[in-house]
C-alpha cells in the first residue's frame, strides 16, 4: 500500500453525481470504522446526516481524508463553532482497519491541528471509543480524567494514540445502550415505583419537538440550569428566542425529539425533564439526551419518573426503534441506576481528549 497523501475534500453540492464521490466514500470510512469498533453501524452517521452538518449555519465543518493511491482510506472531521467557543475545534478521525498501522491517523492529526490553529482555534478536542471488552486489562496503567472519576487504561490503543499525541483525558462518559421493546410489566413496575417514591406529588407533561408555550419558560430555565452546572468557559444564558430558533433547526435536519416533563403540583412549575432524538435518516435507533432535576426535587425517583414515560412516549410514536443509547458520567451513580433498571447495559467508554495550544 503507497503512502498515504492528506488533503482537503471539497464539500459537494449534493449527494447526486460525480461531485459527490469523494464525500460518499469518506461517509463509508466512518460507517466501516464504527462497525469494526462496536459491531454494528448503528451509530454511524449516514450521509445525509454529515452533507447537513456540513451546512450548518452554527459550525463550520472541515472534512480532510488520507487516500492510499485513489482509495480513500481515512478522514478528519474538524467541526469549529462560529457563535461562541470560538477557540475551539472538535476532531474526529477516522481510518478503516485495513490501512491502521501506516501512520496515517497522527498524519491526519497534525494536519488537522495545523488547519486549527491556522484558524486561530487555540484548543482541539479528540474523541476516542472504547468498547467495553477492551477495557478488561486489570494490569493497565491507568489514564485519570482531569473532570469527574473516569479513567481509559493505557493498554488502549486508541487511549495511548491520543495520550502520546499530547492530548490530556479531560473526561470520560459510560455509553450503555438498551433494546427497545421495553416489557410491558417492567414499565408498570417502574411506574409503581416511581409513584410510591414521589407520593403523587408530580404530573408528567409531554410533547414532541416543540415545547408548548406554557412551558417555555420554565424549560428554558431547567436548560440553563443544566448548562452552567457543567465545567463550560464560555457559558451564556440561553433564552426563549434560543430555543425556538434550536427547535426549527432541529425539524430542517428531519430529527425528531421527545420530552417529558415534570411539573411539581404544589409549584406548578416543572421542576425536571428529559429528551429523546430520533434521527431523521434512520427509524432503527434513538438517543437519549438531556436528563435534568432540580436539586430541591432529587431523591423522590423524579428522574425515574419521566424518563419511563418518555421511554413510554417513544415506544408509542415510534415503534420501529429497536435500540436506545445514552452517556452518561461515571460518578452519575443515580441515573446510572435508573438506567440500569429501565434495561441498558455497559457497552463500553468513550475519552474526550483536550490540547491547549496556549499551554504549550
Amino acid at each position: 500500500m503507497t503512502e498515504g497523501i492528506i488533503e482537503q475534500l471539497r464539500i459537494p453540492e449534493s449527494l447526486e453525481g460525480d461531485e459527490a464521490k469523494d464525500f460518499l466514500a469518506a461517509v463509508e470510512v466512518s460507517r466501516q470504522v464504527r462497525v469494526h469498533t462496536w459491531g454494528n453501524d448503528k451509530l454511524a452517521y449516514t450521509a445525509e446526516e454529515l452533507f447537513a452538518q456540513c451546512h450548518d449555519p452554527y459550525e463550520w465543518n472541515v472534512v480532510l481524508v488520507a487516500r492510499s493511491g485513489d482509495t480513500i482510506v481515512g478522514r478528519a472531521g474538524i467541526v469549529m463553532p462560529l457563535d461562541d467557543n470560538t477557540e475551539l475545534a472538535h476532531v474526529t478521525l477516522d481510518v478503516l482497519p485495513s490501512a491502521s498501522g501506516m501512520g496515517l491517523g497522527r498524519k491526519l492529526l497534525e494536519a488537522a491541528e495545523v488547519f486549527v490553529r491556522g484558524e486561530n482555534r487555540k484548543i482541539v478536542m479528540v474523541e476516542t471509543n472504547h468498547p467495553a471488552a477492551t477495557l478488561a486489562d486489570p494490569s493497565s496503567e491507568l489514564i485519570l480524567a482531569s473532570q469527574g472519576t473516569g479513567s481509559l487504561p493505557l493498554s488502549s490503543r486508541e487511549a495511548r494514540f491520543a495520550y502520546s499525541a499530547s492530548y490530556d483525558l479531560e473526561r470520560v462518559e459510560r455509553f450503555s445502550a438498551c433494546a427497545l421493546p421495553l416489557a410491558p410489566e417492567l414499565v408498570t413496575e417502574l411506574n409503581d415505583h416511581a409513584a410510591a417514591t414521589h407520593s403523587s406529588s408530580y404530573v408528567v407533561h409531554q410533547w414532541m419537538d416543540s415545547c408548548p408555550e406554557k412551558w417555555e419558560k420554565d424549560f428554558v430555565r431547567l436548560e440553563q440550569d443544566l448548562v452552567s452546572g457543567e465545567d463550560t468557559e464560555d457559558y451564556e444564558p440561553w433564552d426563549v428566542a434560543q430555543l425556538r430558533e434550536t427547535e426549527e433547526l432541529s425539524a430542517l435536519t428531519g430529527r425528531r425529539t421527545l420530552v417529558s416533563a415534570a411539573e411539581c403540583l404544589e409549584s406548578g412549575k416543572l421542576v425536571g425533564f428529559t429528551s429523546i432524538s430520533v434521527l431523521g435518516s434512520r427509524d432503527d435507533v434513538a438517543f437519549q439526551d438531556d436528563t435534568v432535576v432540580e436539586q430541591a426535587h432529587k431523591g423522590r425517583d423524579v428522574g425515574l419518573l419521566i424518563k419511563v414515560a418518555n421511554m413510554g412516549q417513544l415506544m408509542r410514536v415510534f415503534p420501529e426503534v429497536e435500540s436506545i443509547f445514552t452517556w452518561n458520567a461515571p460518578e452519575n451513580s443515580y441515573m446510572l441506576s435508573v438506567n440500569a433498571q429501565l434495561g441498558y447495559v455497559n457497552a463500553g467508554m468513550t475519552g474526550q481528549w483536550r490540547k491547549d495550544f496556549n499551554a504549550l
